[in-house]
């Protein structure tokens, strides 16, 4: 596949096609002046004195995907945007305008014809005249600019597509489009389209080792026989997950040892393992207080991790969302106001990171802490004309409200985890 520097080098290409074949054609004894070929926009094409020179301009006015490469291969990512999976190829196709200028009557036509001409006779580039235009001779690799040594490592002449070089229809409103839009004068024109151009990258990437056996083993019944994830069920019928608050994972298949479960968080690019025990058909997992600045609260996916008996290596198995919720210590807690305003200070379990949005929620009110610049479990609020009265305690982090409600009871009560400002 080719690099970056592919697009310049088809440019590039095309260019010394086209001077080849003045050269071999002798266009310069036809017209009796030197010819040259550039590459800019149609506004900048260079004059002499405002008299308009002899010249071919080449100029590459569009890029577009190229369909039928488009969907060719895997994602290069996985889900979360953090694993390459592969590394698909960009396909594009290149569009002309090549603009014919001449300083007397016919140059411009002899010019646009001999370019028609050779672009049409050769309707696939060769791979050897690829190489000739981008490799320059040892004498002359000195004296060349930079940025056309580069195209040498651009990889055009090896990738698996060769160059087509296919004709296009502009109409007259395109053409008036396209002159009005370069603040350029028209020129004779004719547009091409050169296809396909791969550019890859040559990222390391995952490369799983051959299956050496591949048996299908059919057994009767409808329940997994991999180990599989069905629930999350919080304790006391939460929909959230506290520390300290043993988890229940529901599924099929999970027992084995050792057991264990993985929790991953996206935002903060955590990965973290977990002990858990079996319990009949379900494993029992808890988040431990102490490590709470390892699992900040967020959304996290979760896995079981099961090591079959006489397996070599562990099984598995899907991803479940799993969302850590804050818990407020030393709740309830009796905050008088000063001047009517109430200040106090609150802890909490997991640690909130920087760049977390951090709100209290009293009651149907929402309050910003003061600022912190470092991670914490403890924040510091102002609240100017504070309520009075008994509130009910939320610590909404990243959209996750601290729990404030016992589902397990029938009918459902509220804890009493409240903040009474007086």
């Amino acid at each position: 596949m080719s690099t970056a520097l592919a697009i310049a080098g088809v440019t590039q290409v095309l260019r010394d096609l086209l001077n080849d074949r003045f050269v071999n054609q002798n266009v310069a004894g036809q017209i009796g002046q030197s010819v040259t070929v550039s590459t800019m926009p149609p506004d900048k094409v260079v004059q002499q004195n405002g008299v308009e020179v002899t010249q071919l301009n080449l100029f590459m006015r569009q890029v577009t995907p190229n369909l039928g490469w488009r969907n060719e291969g895997m994602p290069s990512r996985d889900g979360a945007g953090r694993t390459r999976l592969s590394n698909p190829p960009l396909a594009l196709n290149l569009h002309y305008l090549i603009s014919a200028y001449g300083a007397a009557d016919l140059h411009a036509e002899i010019l646009l014809g001999h370019a028609m001409q050779l672009l049409h006779e050769n309707p696939v580039v060769p791979r050897e005249a690829i190489r000739i235009a981008l490799q320059p001779p040892p004498d002359q690799a000195g004296t060349l600019p930079p940025w056309l040594r580069a195209l040498r490592d651009s990889g055009l002449q090896d990738q698996i597509e060769q160059l087509r070089i296919t004709p296009e229809f502009l109409s007259t409103e395109d053409m008036s489009k396209f002159w009005t839009s370069t603040l350029a004068h028209y020129r004779p024109s004719a547009a091409y389209e050169v296809s396909v151009v791969l550019i890859q990258a040559e990222d390391p990437k995952p490369n799983p080792l051959p299956v050496l056996v591949r048996q299908l083993q059919v057994l009767p019944g409808l329940v997994p026989t991999v180990p599989t994830l069905t629930a999350i069920v919080p304790k006391d019928k939460q929909n959230v997950v506290e520390l300290e608050a043993q988890a229940t994972l529901e599924g099929f298949a999970l027992d084995g040892a050792p057991l264990e479960v993985v929790l991953t968080n996206d935002r903060f690019e955590i990965e973290e393992t977990l002990p858990a025990t079996l319990s009949g058909p379900k494993l029992l997992f808890t988040i431990p207080a102490a490590r709470a600045a390892d699992f900040p609260a967020g959304i996290y996916r979760a896995r079981a991790r099961v090591q079959k008996p006489g397996e070599p290596a562990p099984r598995v198995t899907n991803d479940l969302a799993l969302a850590v919720a804050p818990t407020i210590s030393g709740l309830p807690v009796n905050v008088p106001r000063v001047g009517g305003t109430a200040s106090f200070t609150l802890n909490f379990v997991p640690t909130a990171r920087v760049g977390q949005a951090v709100r209290l929620v009293l009651g149907g009110s929402e309050f910003a802490p003061q600022p912190f610049s470092a991670d914490t479990t403890s924040l510091s609020f102002v609240i100017p004309d504070a309520p009075v009265g008994n509130h009910l305690a939320r610590l909404r982090i990243d959209g996750i409200d601290s729990p404030i409600i016992n589902p397990a009871l029938s009918p459902p009560v509220f804890l009493n985890r409240r903040i009474n400002i007086t």
